[in-house]
Formats: C-alpha cells, sequence, structure tokens
C-alpha cells in the first residue's frame, strides 16, 4: 500500500480552539510535589520539555528507579532521564536526549527537605518582627523592593531591632512634637 500523497495544500489550524488557557488546582498536594521536584542535567530543548510538562500537569514522576542505559545500574531517579546524572555528568551529554549540547543549570536544585527548612526559617523571622517591621516588608515585597532572601540574609536577634529605620522617623516625629509644645509655651 502507498502512503498518502501530499498536494501541497495549506493545513488549516486545530479544529477545536481551547477559549481559555488551562489552570491546574494550584493547591492540590501532587500539583505541588512535582512543582517542587528539581530539573537538572537538561539540554535547554529537554529542559523545556519537562517545564512545559509540569506546567500543564502532564508530568508523571518516576515511583521506583530506572535503569541507567550507560551502567546498567538502577540508579535514575528523574522521570523522563534515561542517564543517571554520575554518569551524565561523566560524558557531559543531556540525560535525557543523551545529545552532547549545552546543559543548561536546573532550578529548584534544593531537596525538598532543604527547601522546606528555608521555608520553616522565613516564617519565624518574619514572626520576630514587630507588626510595623512586618507589613513595612510585606508591603516592599509585593512592590518587588525586596525578597525573601533579604529577610533570610538578616540578622534579627529580637523584635528591637531596627532594620529599617523606624526609630530615626519616630525620634524625628517626637522631636518636632516637643518642639511645638515649646513653641505654644512660649506664648
Amino acid at each position: 500500500m502507498a502512503g498518502k500523497i501530499s498536494t501541497g495544500a495549506k493545513k488549516s489550524g486545530q479544529k477545536y480552539q481551547n477559549t481559555t488557557a488551562f489552570r491546574h488546582n494550584k493547591a492540590s498536594k501532587k500539583t505541588k510535589v512535582i512543582l517542587g521536584l528539581p530539573i537538572h542535567g537538561l539540554c535547554a530543548k529537554c529542559f523545556d520539555v519537562i517545564e512545559w510538562r509540569k506546567k500543564f500537569r502532564k508530568y508523571k514522576p518516576l515511583t521506583a528507579p530506572k535503569k541507567c542505559v550507560t551502567c546498567n545500574q538502577k540508579t535514575v531517579k528523574d522521570a523522563y532521564h534515561v542517564m543517571c546524572t554520575p554518569c551524565a555528568t561523566d560524558k557531559g551529554v543531556c540525560a535525557k536526549c543523551l545529545e552532547s549540547k549545552e546543559i543548561v543549570e536546573g532550578v529548584n536544585t534544593m531537596s525538598a527537605a532543604d527547601m522546606n527548612a528555608q521555608r520553616q526559617e522565613y516564617e519565624i523571622k518574619l514572626r520576630m518582627l514587630t507588626e510595623r517591621q512586618r507589613r513595612t516588608f510585606l508591603r516592599k515585597l509585593d512592590r518587588g523592593e525586596v525578597s525573601e532572601a533579604d529577610l533570610l540574609a538578616m540578622d534579627i536577634k529580637d523584635r528591637t531591632d531596627d532594620m529599617w529605620g523606624f526609630s530615626s522617623d519616630e525620634e524625628d516625629d517626637s522631636e518636632d512634637e516637643e518642639g511645638d509644645e515649646e513653641e505654644s509655651d512660649d506664648e
């Protein structure tokens, strides 16, 4: 049987166009786990494929380790990878497509335990701030003037630490009020 012969006519777009973009349930525990998984040891094309799979909830994590194609050990712990991380770094190839392209630096390379510990430290430091400092920090965070890393980098020992310069504002206000009182006493 012969294959279909192309007539050279231009193909039309997809038959059914989505009216709204896909949005997965962000409150889902499974989604949080999937989005938190690290992506490392891949070329740019494979990295984009994995990112797309995560974005549209098509990513299926591995439940058991797979065999590496080079060392034949059950050491592949990342989904869609065919080569374990040590073999891929030794050969300098992509762990998914096995091509020797430039390897993209991964995202979420921190382990889940490290991320959890960092999150707890952030929450503890946020609780150590006074209400005024906390609201100022959160407002600046919304504006993009500071990041969570800035709070983690700060050395907060107790609630009286003045990291945002509030005491100078309060002192200026109190000096102005005292000056107003002295002027009214003179009259």
